[in-house]
């Protein structure tokens, strides 16, 4: 039986032709799975001369032709995967990141798979996705360049605080998806040390304490079986909610704003956890 939700809300997955995309595609089919959504997924081919070029560059029916095929194997592997799950591919002409950005307006996430590019490479590349697609989105975007720690018992998410709007919105998804799961939830605020300090040490990390608290309250109550931990870090924000998240399923964090095509103002936690956690990483934007 296939399933057909109320709505018309889907998981949108980015496939790269030319990269292992299973990794990602798994984790979209399976959430897909879990929230009774459609599954759509998008290849992107960059618009080029109809022809065969002299350094032997395939011209665009060429990549077509790829992209299609590389289409119908993921569509294949999904119904393998999850015969219940509606599954559909688009092939559209482009660059990949502005392409699925206008493909995922509407969606209730996006999903993508990480080449492990340094910082730089990251940046510049045009067929890079994660950065821009990440900064652009109106919706919850998934990074997926390693597994999700399933063997973990119990299995857990680490969501990331800091008493911000964007926070906010990602720690009510983070309920959700340890509520969907079955996962217990820990949220972690990372108080960093100033260089001069106004307030006694112990003064400033009460008040973390106390908005992990506050924050977390109305949610527990709206997700009794969330089995929910506070932990207030000292260190770089990076690298704790990283060494926090090290065996989780995932990590969940906020994002301010959308940037250019550059994705300069996904902010710098965000930018570092795509490249130092080892497991899924989920930016949630404020709306």
């Amino acid at each position: 039986m296939t399933i057909h939700p109320a709505g018309s809300r889907d998981i949108v997955v980015g496939i790269d032709p030319d990269r292992n995309w299973h990794l990602a595609l798994a984790w979209a089919a399976d959430e897909a799975q879990r929230r009774r959504l459609p599954l759509r997924l998008v290849l992107a081919v960059p618009l080029q001369h109809d022809t065969q070029h002299v350094d032997d560059t395939p011209g665009e029916t060429a990549l077509r032709q790829t992209g299609s095929d590389r289409l119908e194997q993921a569509c294949n592997w999904v119904r393998d995967r999850h015969p219940e799950v509606a599954v559909t591919g688009d092939l559209l002409g482009g660059f990949p990141a502005p392409v699925l950005g206008g493909a995922a307006r509407g969606a209730r996430m996006i999903v993508l798979g990480s080449r492990h590019l340094s910082r730089t490479a990251e940046f510049f590349s045009a067929g890079s996705l994660v950065v821009p697609v990440t900064a652009q989105a109106h919706c919850p975007v998934v990074v997926v360049g390693d597994s999700e720690h399933i063997s973990q018992q119990p299995p857990y998410i680490v969501a990331g605080i800091d008493g911000s709007a964007s926070a906010t919105a990602a720690l009510a998804f983070a309920f959700d998806e340890a509520d969907l799961r079955g996962a217990a939830l820990r949220v972690v605020c990372v108080w960093q040390r100033p260089l001069i300090m106004l307030d006694d040490e112990e003064v400033a990390l009460r008040a973390q304490r106390t908005l992990l608290s506050e924050a977390t309250a109305g949610l527990s109550e709206k997700y009794p079986d969330v089995h929910v931990t506070h932990e207030v870090l000292t260190g770089h924000p990076v690298e704790e909610l990283a060494r926090a998240a090290e065996f989780a399923l995932a990590v969940v964090v906020g994002r301010r704003g959308r940037g250019g095509y550059t994705g300069m103002r996904i902010g710098s936690v965000v930018h570092g956890l795509l490249h130092r956690a080892h497991c899924p990483v989920i930016t949630v934007p404020t709306d």
